[in-house]
């Protein structure tokens, strides 16, 4: 009877192990998945600020103030 009380005891660890790997392996891609959307939305905040500014400096250029 012992060993039945062991084998079962042993059994729910296991699973609670693997359950908390689980969530573990979860959360680190919920953290890739932020990751990427954060250097996403940097890039092309970058981009949309290289583009402000060309579009500024062809009024520049066009309405003669950038000489």
């Amino acid at each position: 009877m012992a060993d039945n009380s062991q084998n079962l005891s042993f059994q729910a660890g296991e699973k609670k192990g693997q359950a908390q790997e689980k969530a573990s392996n979860m959360m680190d891609g919920a953290a890739n998945v932020a990751q990427s959307a954060k250097e996403s939305i940097q890039e092309t905040g970058s981009q949309m600020k290289e583009k402000a500014q060309g579009a500024a400096d062809s009024v520049k250029n066009a309405t003669g103030m950038n000489k």
